[in-house]
């Protein structure tokens, strides 16, 4: 019953309070070939950031998105921004040293700092608020966990905490703190960007997908709709790169699906942002809505298209929420996706030797506001030929071999595993048993279909058979798409790539 009782105080659709929260500008697609010089793919936080430095620096960009801007893993953050990646610090020390770990902690700490002062800069008002970040336990067997995270923060020197219980009522054992880190609202800071690319002569496409790209003398980003954007450089900050070794990114990265729920609570939310350090995560902060106040509750994250029913995710951090803090109403709830890499640190700059006009952004372990305006610094300093520390560090041809190899192993076992088990599934299901807002996998004349009713009745079919690389979607309750457990490629009801690596819509399948 309980489950039942959730369900029906859900949010019908999954939608940001960000995106809700704020009108945006709407852009064209390209509808002609354009000469610039930057191109830059995908239009999130990393995109934006890059276009306004760049245009800051006098060079002439075109930013390009395959949908509408700040629609993707940015406008469906927790939006923290924070140096404080859960229990990261101890982890970089112990594989990589203590240089590694304080000059990833720098970085961050440098990205906070630049957006602090562009807000400053434009007088944003984005509810940018100071707020202590807590790491914290209720379980015993991770109380030594934290206390080595605290000790490597004394190594690098990071503001902290170290406390035996938080201003929440949970059954804490235990929390380390890292101070003076921050949230706010994306998408009201990204706008005003996005205003000023605008006014200062930069070029902004929506519905502009782009598939391909030519390395000839001068890059040249290719549409679908086969327009060319001719440019000197490319930045690839699509989440998935599009562009220069794909086999590459995909045998070195992963995919994450993380969930998100905003409820009026019936206690005061006592200042802070908080994340556990145990399965299933959980991570909290605050926003106001019209001086009504809401309690933002994340976690629940697993492998894109291995989660089965994803409508059950919402309902944890809900009777989460009920039960520590009392729900009162349940306002929105959406999901995020972001990449992990093998050592868990980022990809920024070029992917070859051979290709140095291709620059790429990704990987940033659902700590993008930090790590995304980070890689955003650090791509427009190579581009202008100036120094930064960071580049070797996040070089995306680095390979550590331990424990980098075992991850490897890992990573390419699991997609070879669901590859195979996409092919060989067996369903009894017929389209009858299908019922209005429900979807299924079935066999139809010896193919694998998926099938999806809407609220009208009416059926929509779509081959399986993800167009990246081969492997078999499942459906995603929560968020109503066809989703690739291999490599993370997304898709609607009707088969409209909604996220990459796929580039290609799933095949239609004429109606029964």
């Amino acid at each position: 019953m309980k489950k039942q009782a959730s369900q029906s105080r859900m949010p019908q659709f999954p939608e940001p309070y960000w995106r809700e929260s704020v009108e945006l500008p709407q852009f064209p697609s390209l509808q002609q070939d354009i000469e610039v010089d930057i191109g830059i793919v995908g239009a999130g936080i990393t995109g934006i950031t890059a276009a306004y430095l760049l245009t800051k620096k006098g060079f002439k960009v075109a930013l390009l998105d395959a949908g509408k801007i700040l629609n993707g893993t940015t406008g469906h953050t927790t939006a923290k921004i924070t140096a404080q990646h859960g229990l990261i610090y101890d982890e970089l020390i112990q594989n990589f040293g203590l240089e590694t770990a304080t000059a990833y902690y720098d970085f961050n700490k440098e990205s906070m700092e630049f957006m602090k002062e562009v807000i400053k800069e434009h007088n944003i008002d984005c509810d940018y608020e100071i707020q202590d970040a807590f790491v914290y336990t209720e379980s015993d067997h991770y109380v030594n966990q934290l206390k080595k995270e605290l000790q490597a923060y004394e190594q690098i020197g990071i503001p902290r905490k170290w406390a035996e219980d938080i201003p929440l009522d949970l059954p804490v054992k235990a929390a380390v703190a890292m101070k003076d880190q921050a949230q706010f609202h994306p998408l009201k800071y990204l706008a005003v960007l996005v205003e000023y690319i605008e006014e200062n002569g930069g070029l902004i496409f929506e519905d502009t997908t782009a598939v391909n790209a030519n390395y000839g003398k001068k890059p040249m980003i290719i549409t679908r709709e086969n327009y060319k954007i001719h440019c000197n450089k490319i930045i690839a900050a699509s989440h998935f790169p599009f562009v220069g070794a794909e086999a590459f990114f995909s045998a070195r990265m992963h995919p994450q699906r993380s969930y998100v729920i905003a409820v009026k609570a019936g206690k005061k939310y006592p200042g802070g942002m908080y994340i556990n350090a145990e399965q299933p995560s959980r991570s909290l902060r605050n926003f106001s809505v019209n001086g009504e106040e809401y309690w933002l509750v994340g976690g629940e994250g697993h492998k894109t298209g291995q989660g089965g029913n994803t409508i059950d995710y919402y309902d944890k951090l809900l009777d989460f929420a009920q039960t520590n803090f009392g729900v009162e109403e349940y306002g929105y709830r959406w999901s995020a996706q972001d990449l992990v890499t093998l050592d868990k640190m980022p990809f920024i700059g070029k992917v070859t030797d051979d290709q140095p006009d291709i620059l790429v952004a990704t990987g940033f372990k659902k700590w993008g506001i930090t790590q995304g305006t980070g890689a955003a610094m650090l791509i427009s300093d190579i581009i202008s030929n100036t120094d930064n520390r960071y580049q070797e560090l996040f070089a995306p041809t680095r390979f550590h071999a331990d424990p980098d190899l075992k991850e490897f192993i890992k990573t390419n076992s699991n997609v070879s595993k669901e590859l195979i088990k996409g092919k060989l599934e067996y369903t009894r299901k017929n389209i009858e048993d299908v019922g209005k807002d429900e979807a299924a996998v079935i066999r139809i004349k010896g193919m694998r279909t998926g099938v999806y009713r809407d609220t009208d009745g009416k059926v929509h079919l779509v081959d399986t058979t993800c167009t990246h690389l081969g492997c078999e979607v499942n459906w995603n309750s929560g968020d109503r798409t066809w989703d690739c457990p291999c490599h993370g490629s997304r898709f609607s009801i009707s088969g409209e790539v909604i996220e990459g690596p796929a580039k290609e819509p799933l095949k239609k399948k004429d109606n029964l």
